[in-house]
């Protein structure tokens, strides 16, 4: 069985984000001669070599979790945007008391009103907005950043707007941040570049599916989440390019990593080609990488499909079962604002 599965002292669950993001600790697990050691992300520069190229999810995170109340009973009410429809409607995971009928109006505290339309068949609420906008403008005005539930029970602060998002985000669509990115600076990108290491953008927009736990007893068995993602055909050159002159590639997050090797299995893949759409890539040992030499990633919960993808990186049960242990022991920071490992 690999290891995806341990004990952490509550504690160590990161409840803010560092003042500084590049301040975070770095463990260093190198594959090679089976050695761990401890840094400071902002050692990065020097821990990767010139010819290295770093791959960043650009993805943004929506504020996409609306509080308020039905219009009818005063009853607390709280809704999860999923996505748009075709026909306009909110796609949502909501829950209130009672089960209101089509037509129930909501209101926000923020002084949105949304009406229930229906449901799907696997129950999420079809709510149409009375308020003319993109989701992403009435959110910006109405909505809260979807912190994890290990985080305050998810309930942001005004600082987590700027903070559970990558400085370096642009594209709108995920409702949970790619979380190694949270730990680069535009000072640490620019010092990245002066050393000689490029990078390069996908995206992929993550989904609510990322931190579902596996309950199959054959971790093998579980179903896997769809993601949206796209490789451009820029950054499949500059990949291309990248391994022509023996340089790393070096994925920045588990995203990177299931975008990249995703791109990695279509055809004319040399080693990846660009690809735009869903993917249900699972990766759990074994498993051979295609595409990606080397991972940054925070440390993972335990018995969730993203330790599984670390652990099948890694080849090595003991080497990662060794390093989150001493990762434990010197207290590291734990999950979405905690501390991360880059693996060589």
């Amino acid at each position: 069985m690999p290891f995806f599965d341990y004990e952490l002292p509550e504690h160590l669950i990161a409840q803010h984000p560092l003042p500084e993001r590049d301040a975070s600790r770095l463990l260093v697990v190198r594959r090679q001669d089976r050695s761990l050691a401890h840094h400071i992300f902002r050692d990065l520069p020097g821990l990767l070599q010139p010819g290295d190229l770093l791959v960043l999810n650009d993805t943004k995170v929506i504020p996409a979790r609306l509080v308020g109340r039905r219009a009818d009973t005063g009853g607390r009410w709280e809704g999860l945007f999923l996505q748009q429809r075709p026909d306009g409607l909110w796609e949502m995971l909501a829950k209130t008391r009672g089960h209101p009928g089509r037509g129930t109006r909501f209101v926000t505290d923020s002084g949105l009103t949304l009406i229930l339309r229906g449901r799907t068949d696997d129950h999420h609420w079809l709510m149409e907005p009375q308020e003319i906008g993109s989701p992403w403008e009435l959110l910006e005005r109405h909505g809260h950043v979807p912190l994890p539930p290990y985080i305050r029970k998810g309930r942001d602060e005004p600082a987590d707007k700027e903070r559970y998002q990558t400085v370096y985000a642009s594209r709108h669509g995920s409702v949970a941040a790619p979380t190694a990115g949270l730990h680069f600076t535009p000072t640490l990108l620019a010092a990245l570049a002066t050393a000689g290491i490029a990078t390069a953008h996908v995206t992929l927009h993550v989904g609510l599916g990322t931190f579902a736990p596996i309950k199959t007893a054959d971790p093998r068995q579980h179903t896997i989440h769809r993601e949206w993602c796209q490789v451009t055909p820029e950054t499949a050159a500059v990949i291309r390019q990248t391994r022509q002159r023996h340089g790393r590639v070096v994925a920045v997050g588990t995203t990177t990593v299931r975008t990249l090797e995703t791109a990695a299995r279509q055809p004319q893949a040399d080693p990846v080609a660009p690809f735009t759409g869903e993917t249900d890539l699972y990766i759990y040992p074994p498993f051979t990488f295609r595409a990606v030499d080397a991972l940054i990633t925070n440390f993972h919960l335990p018995r969730t499909t993203l330790l599984l993808l670390v652990s099948a990186f890694v080849q090595d049960d003991d080497l990662l079962r060794q390093a989150y242990q001493q990762a434990i022991d010197r207290e590291y920071r734990f999950y979405s604002y905690g501390d991360a490992m880059l693996i060589l």
